[in-house]
């Protein structure tokens, strides 16, 4: 009975923070101590959103497009990099150091140069979904890749197996934790890359949308974009958590063997 209770008690807790934080918002909307024009009230945004929910629609079916393709490629390529990093000394010794480097280049400022080499297309919004999806995934699967079993890999070596054996029967299992957790980052890092590069030069998607409701000074609009794009974020984590499930039944037997041990 205490394990329920504490289970329910940690469920409920970011559902309490969040209404906590809505409730804030509504009071300091409802006496005026912030300007209605810089902080549009919850009820306001409410309705924005639902009032335009089928325009949103819309052009997110741009943005999600861009961040599918963009995600997509990403992790391809990081696939790619983690697994020569892991075989290669020599070459991890020369790309870690890069991608490192990489992560301290803000995002805001290589999507200008990204439209300007590109043009305006899904080009360079899928390159910059590439660029800002690559790093958490190559690094997931590189840290999960060399923490692969030692004596796993001994025993299958003493069995006669290939390192293509090693690499698909005691690697990739050892990666994929950290894969799905990388995937995770990545999945909300593609959809706001994709409105960010909207942002700077584009015809459609959420990001265009929200610069035109700011030149419009359409605050309520423009909030109910945001809640709207963290939804879209949310769904794709969930989605990501829903495939890791799949992925790695092992996980949910060591589970349950777990609460049952304990």
């Amino acid at each position: 009975m205490t394990k329920k209770l504490q289970s329910i008690i940690n469920k409920l807790a970011p559902v309490t923070a969040l209404a906590a934080v809505i409730l804030i918002w509504f009071i300091c909307c409802d006496f005026e101590w912030v300007p209605a024009y810089m902080l549009p009230s919850p009820m306001d945004v409410a309705k924005a959103f639902f009032g335009n929910f089928t325009v949103m629609m819309k052009q997110a079916a741009y943005t999600l497009q861009e961040a599918v393709y963009g995600l997509g490629a990403g992790i391809v390529l990081a696939f790619i990099a983690a697994a020569l990093m892991d075989r290669f000394s020599f070459i991890y010794k020369a790309i870690y150091p890069v991608l490192i480097i990489t992560q301290t280049i803000p995002v805001i400022a290589v999507a200008p140069l990204l439209v300007l080499w590109m043009g305006f297309g899904m080009a360079p919004k899928i390159t910059l979904v590439v660029i800002t999806t690559f790093f958490p995934i190559s690094i997931g699967l590189l840290d999960g890749f060399k923490s692969a079993g030692k004596d796993e890999i001994n025993m299958l070596r003493s069995m006669g197996a290939n390192r293509l054996h090693i690499f698909r029967h005691v690697k990739l299992p050892s990666a994929a934790s950290s894969f799905f957790s990388g995937l995770k980052i990545s999945a909300s890092y593609a959809v706001v890359g994709a409105v960010i590069s909207e942002w700077l030069g584009g015809f459609n998607g959420l990001g265009v949308y929200m610069t035109r409701v700011k030149k419009a000074y359409a605050f309520d609009r423009m909030f109910a974009v945001i809640v709207f794009i963290s939804v879209i974020s949310l769904l794709l984590m969930a989605l990501i958590s829903v495939l890791q499930k799949a992925a790695m039944p092992w996980e949910r037997k060591t589970g349950k063997r777990k609460k049952n041990y304990e």
